[in-house]
This record gives structure tokens, C-alpha cells and sequence, in this order.
């Protein structure tokens, strides 16, 4: 009759390379723990540079000025038809797509838009207002100038939260934000961004395309001119090109500026 000579103390098989092959598989976690190249250390620095708190630049005149920091906001409104939407102040957001966030450390471009609801400044909501060419750093943006818009990572050209009006320079369709169609972000649930001019009866733009170039608050630190009871009322509009044709939801493009 056969007989187990083994006891549960002994190794059989390939033992001994299951052996070194754990602790080649350590050696190598260690190796990209220390060099912060593992993929949760990757994606934890992508949304700790999207998350970062931003501090917006203060409008003392009312105007906007290139190298400006500035939230693009669609104000809040009542919406009448559909019955589930986001509400409240929805600011444009980068929104990187899911996968590659949580493998890379950088965001890549072209990348998503979407409108959250946040009116906290942060690096994925704080757009710079760059020169097209031949500007200067400072100088006030004008009607009929061109602009970009760069993310970090009244009539007399006063646009500094104010309502505008921003168009696809090719399309000339308007930037919209769809509170009722609902995007599943990295972030949570937020509205869809796209471009189309939605006009009411008298053929006036509706308010799902009003948006506000949102300066920081000075009474205030770390905080914006939303927080303030009073905005100004002075409407303007601002033409600007989001994104190139092919690239819908590219971060930043050329621009111009008109009256209303």
C-alpha cells in the first residue's frame, strides 16, 4: 500500500523560483514606489494638479486684461423643459477621459469639457486669457481683439463678470451647457458641454448660453465675485473659438470679441 512520505513542510515543484520570482515582483513595487511611478501615485498627482486650489485675478476696473486668471461660469437659471437638470452656477471644467486618467500623471490634450457645479476655483476650472498676437500681457481685452483661452493646468468692454455670449468661430454656434444631459466624469456626474445657440421667441440667445468670465473677490481670499450678492448688470457678448474642427473639445483656441 502507498504511503505520502511528504509532510506539509515540504516544497515541491518550482519552488524555489516562485521563491525568487516574489521577490523580483517586491524589488520592482519598492523600485517604482520610490520613484513615485506607481499608478496610483500617478493618478493621485493628476487629480491633486486638477484639484489644486487657483486664485483668480481681481478686476479693479471692470475690465478684462490678457494674462488674466478667470472661471467660465454659466449662471444659474431656471430651467423649463426637462424636469431633472443640474442646477446652480455651472463652471467649464477639463475633464480628462477616465482610462487614461488613471494611468497617466499628465493630462493630455485634446480633452473633454464638461460644466460642474463649483464655484470654488481650481485647476481645472481657472482658464488664463492668453494673446493671440501682438498683445501685451496686461492690456485690456477690447471688442474685435483676438484671444485665447488657456487652462493653467458692459457695452464699453467691461466682460469682467458679466454675461457673454461665446460662439465656435467656423460654426458660429454657441456655447451651450446642457443641465439636463448628464456626463459620468472622474469627478462625479456633470452636465454635457457642447455648441449650439438655442434662441427664445423674440430670437434672443437663451440663458443656457449666457456664461461669465469670473474674476476673484477682493474682500475675500480664495474666493470669487460669484460669492458677492450683487453682479453687474451689463450684458456683453464675446466670440470665441473653443476648438478647432476635429478637436470639438480642445482647451484652448483663437478668439475675437464683439458688442452686443
Amino acid at each position: 500500500m502507498a504511503q505520502n512520505l511528504y509532510g506539509p513542510g515540504v516544497r515541491m515543484g518550482n519552488w524555489n523560483e516562485d521563491v525568487y520570482l516574489e521577490e523580483e515582483l517586491m524589488k520592482d513595487f519598492l523600485a517604482k514606489k520610490d520613484k513615485g511611478q506607481l499608478l496610483i501615485q500617478r493618478n493621485r498627482r493628476l487629480k491633486e494638479n486638477l484639484l489644486r486650489p487657483m486664485q483668480l485675478s481681481i478686476s479693479e476696473d471692470g475690465y478684462i486684461h490678457y494674462g488674466d486668471k478667470v472661471m467660465l461660469v454659466n449662471p444659474d437659471h431656471p430651467e423649463t423643459e426637462a424636469d431633472l437638470f443640474l442646477g446652480g452656477d455651472l463652471s467649464l471644467c477639463m475633464t480628462p477621459d477616465e482610462i487614461k486618467a488613471h494611468l497617466s500623471d499628465e493630462l493630455e490634450v485634446p480633452c473633454g469639457l464638461s460644466a460642474a457645479q463649483t464655484k470654488i476655483p481650481v485647476g481645472r476650472n481657472t482658464f488664463t486669457v492668453l494673446c493671440a498676437a501682438g498683445e501685451v500681457t496686461g492690456q485690456v481685452l477690447r471688442y474685435g481683439q483676438n484671444f485665447r483661452l488657456g487652462i493653467a493646468g458692459g457695452f464699453a468692454d467691461r466682460m469682467a463678470n458679466a454675461k457673454l455670449l461665446i460662439n465656435h468661430c467656423h460654426t458660429n454656434r454657441g456655447l451651450v451647457a446642457h443641465r439636463h444631459l448628464f456626463l459620468s466624469t472622474y469627478f462625479g456626474k456633470e452636465a454635457e458641454v457642447a455648441a449650439h445657440t438655442y434662441l427664445d421667441s423674440h430670437r434672443v440667445e437663451k440663458p443656457k448660453n449666457h456664461w461669465m468670465l469670473v474674476t476673484g473677490n477682493p474682500r475675500k481670499d480664495s474666493s470669487t465675485m460669484l460669492d458677492l450678492s450683487k453682479r453687474p448688470a451689463e450684458d456683453t457678448r464675446v466670440l470665441e473659438h473653443v476648438a478647432e474642427p476635429g478637436t470639438r473639445n480642445a482647451p484652448g483656441a483663437h478668439a475675437f470679441t464683439r458688442p452686443m
